[in-house]
């Protein structure tokens, strides 16, 4: 089996948000199921920096019914989260419709600075060079990060409840260093940002700042893995 990762052009009802919500950081498609027509129940997890009226977003939008939202717990960050379920009209090329008429297992599908990008498992090379060249030829953009080889096709979206689980296990001042880190670039291959740099940003002492990393990464590793025995 074969792990991809590309990016490749935004169309539908994810992007139809995006155009709608001025602040939106990301929308992840966590789950979705066909009904008749073109019509698809959709969950999404939509990020945006400033608060968001979702239902006048859904309404702005040509053949998509808002169904349910709540706002998931976003910490001491000043990100907006909301987890929407809609009713939505997706007309071809639907990313998802694509990836599934191949028989590939979609593993995360984002909207993120006006494109699509996504993880998706398939069987062979001969597949995934199918699938690439359907949707180069479907969304006129097809760029390849990543392919590798792998034993287990993993879990099929819905990564976004991720973001419920981490705010309610970490501390505030953990998501706080976290996204601090994460926004500053101490994450990049090369480091755009050091750990001096992260502390003096948060206002604490290095060691202080990279106690709390230590503790936050522990504690995601234990989210993933389970505590150690």
């Amino acid at each position: 089996m074969l792990r991809v990762e590309f990016r490749t052009a935004t169309t539908g009802t994810m992007a139809g948000l995006a155009s709608q919500i001025a602040s939106v950081q990301s929308i992840e498609l966590d789950n979705a199921f066909y009904v008749e027509d073109g019509k698809w129940i959709e969950s999404l997890t939509i990020s945006a920096t400033d608060p968001f009226d979702i239902e006048e977003a859904i309404g702005g939008i040509s053949g998509a019914t808002h169904f349910f939202s709540r706002e998931v717990p976003s910490g001491p960050t000043n990100i907006h989260v909301r987890r929407v379920t809609l009713l939505a009209n997706e007309s071809y090329p639907f990313i998802l419709g694509l990836v599934l008429r191949a028989e590939a297992i979609p593993n995360r599908i984002v909207w993120t600075k006006d494109i699509f990008e996504v993880v998706l498992t398939t069987r062979t090379w001969e597949e995934f060079r199918g699938l690439a060249d359907e949707i180069k030829e479907a969304l006129g953009m097809f760029d390849l990060l990543s392919v590798n080889q792998i034993e287990s096709p993993g879990e099929p979206l819905d990564s976004g409840r991720l973001t419920e689980v981490m705010v309610t296990k970490l501390a505030n001042e953990q998501l706080e260093t976290l996204e601090t880190a994460y926004t500053m670039g101490y994450f990049e291959v090369p480091r755009e940002a050091s750990a001096t740099d992260v502390a003096d940003e948060l206002g604490v002492a290095q060691s202080t700042m990279s106690e709390r990393l230590r503790t936050a990464e522990r504690n995601l590793l234990e989210i993933i893995y389970g505590p150690q025995s």
